[in-house]
């Protein structure tokens, strides 16, 4: 597994992804909730599991429920497994220098996955999804839910302009499993959304994440912060530095001021 590229914050999400993200991130919280804790109103405790929901004896896990990182990468609030070939890219806002997201790249496909904070009932991807589903079709693409492996995903194509001027319609699969007091989102895109071959070994990546949702109150829906492992943020620093190094040697070999080598004859 190759680690890290880190990537910005970027434009490969759709329009609609996008949209639908930031209304099931926006922080509300659920019937019966007391505001910035994730607990019942009725003083229950909160650290249960999610009621319903998929059968999660394969993972994905909950830090409580696994022995130590067992050889994943240590993400924060997401410690990931890798599989052969693949690489790991960190997604970072620009404005907050925050990371938001992580992706699996694994040749022609990708799965990104983001953990957010959810209440104790449960239950937030049968919500998300209808807004997810709500959302392509008012950018005029289709989304149609399935039964996959990891419980009901939704199948969605985007419109989007290809090459020639004409309508494409980009394929993404959405994936979401309810877990104790956090609910973790997977998006599949390329090839794995569309070819189960392709997706499987994604899928293996996804069950085998171990989401640490941390004692802190947060709002339901509120983002579970991720972060660079150590060695990662200081080779992806290095990396920085030595790309600085390399335009400014470009620059001042194309200065056009610069003096360059002068002999100086001796008779």
């Amino acid at each position: 597994m190759s680690i890290f590229k880190r990537s910005k914050d970027s434009g490969r999400a759709s329009r609609a992804e996008r949209d639908a993200e930031s209304q099931h991130a926006d922080g509300r919280l659920a019937d019966g909730e007391v505001e910035g804790t994730g607990a019942p109103a009725d003083g229950s405790p909160a650290g249960d599991d999610a009621a319903g929901g998929v059968d999660r004896s394969d993972g994905p896990w909950d830090v409580t429920e696994v022995d130590g990182r067992d050889g994943r990468v240590d993400l924060g609030a997401l410690w990931v497994r890798g599989v052969q070939g693949m690489e790991l890219r960190l997604e970072v806002d620009q404005a907050s220098q925050q990371v938001n997201a992580a992706t699996a790249v694994l040749g022609d496909s990708a799965l990104q996955m983001q953990a957010f904070a959810a209440p104790r009932s449960g239950g937030l991807w049968e919500e998300i999804r209808r807004e997810i589903a709500d959302a392509v079709g008012s950018q005029g693409g289709t989304a149609e839910e399935h039964e996959g492996t990891l419980g009901t995903e939704l199948r969605t194509r985007m419109p989007s302009a290809g090459p020639d001027g004409r309508t494409v319609f980009a394929p993404a699969t959405f994936l979401g499993v309810d877990g104790p007091r956090w609910f973790l989102r997977g998006v599949l895109s390329g090839r794995a959304a569309i070819d189960e071959a392709a997706a499987a070994p994604l899928l293996a990546v996804l069950r085998a994440a171990v989401v640490v949702r941390g004692t802190e109150p947060m709002a339901p829906r509120e983002l579970l912060p991720l972060a660079l492992p150590r060695e990662a943020e200081r080779a992806a620093q290095a990396a920085e530095a030595d790309a600085d190094a390399a335009d400014e040697a470009e620059r001042r070999s194309l200065d056009p001021f610069e003096r360059g080598p002068e002999i100086t004859e001796v008779r």
